[in-house]
């Protein structure tokens, strides 16, 4: 099988430096603390609950990068005048940038959007979003196509890349304040599942699921 490369844009950048005394105590990705991963059960059962399976299958965030999705860890209580933010959105070229509150009081159509964001759907560009404030789930597709689910919290970020199926629902806290980062001019057109001809899916195959791979999922005790 020929070595696929993956595109600059999509590479997870480098964990900072950690000091000899902090390995010492833990070796815990900083990033787990606002974004966690994990496989879903078949339920049908409320949409905002976590739906482990039993027992549960953690997902690291490497693997995540491994389909794509991208994440860190940022300061969520002064994204104002973050310098990790602003190096991100400069080497990104994110040039436009606005919130979005999702939750039933303050988002119009509550019912009805909330609806359209947990149909499974791709984009045509990447999905940025900062919880600034809340929490959610964003589920994604793996390479056998079994359900991860995304906990995004206050402070995490994460990036979807263009052609992904995914989705967005509440947790049970009900409330998410996102920050939504563009590359000029905002695009918010969802492609619901099939759009597999589109050349964004296509690229998003060759880049990522059409290449070897093993079980990397991490079992745990419930």
């Amino acid at each position: 099988m020929p070595l696929q490369i993956v595109p600059e844009s999509y590479r997870q950048p480098k964990r900072r430096a950690t000091s000899a005394a902090a390995m010492v105590g833990s070796q815990r990705d900083p990033r787990e603390e606002v974004i966690q991963a994990w496989y879903m059960d078949n339920s049908d059962e409320d949409q905002r609950l976590p739906h482990h399976k039993e027992p549960k299958e953690f997902v690291s965030l490497d693997q995540l990068a491994e389909l794509g999705v991208l994440s860190w860890r940022l300061d969520a209580d002064n994204y104002e005048t973050d310098e990790e933010l602003k190096k991100i959105r400069e080497e990104r070229g994110y040039s436009y940038m606005d919130f979005c509150e999702v939750c039933p009081e303050k988002l119009p159509n509550y019912e009805e959007k909330i609806k359209n964001f947990f149909e499974e759907h791709l984009h045509t560009d990447e999905e940025i979003r900062y919880a600034v404030d809340g929490s959610g789930y964003f589920d994604v597709r793996d390479r056998d196509e079994r359900w991860i689910r995304v906990w995004l919290k206050k402070g995490g970020m994460i990036i979807l890349p263009a052609g992904i199926y995914h989705r967005f629902t509440l947790d049970t806290n009900n409330y998410i304040k996102a920050m939504r980062l563009f590359i000029g001019d905002p695009v918010w057109t969802p492609f619901n599942r099939p759009h597999d001809h589109l050349p964004a899916r296509e690229e998003y195959l060759k880049a990522f699921v059409h290449k070897e791979t093993g079980d990397h999922a991490v079992n745990a005790a419930a």
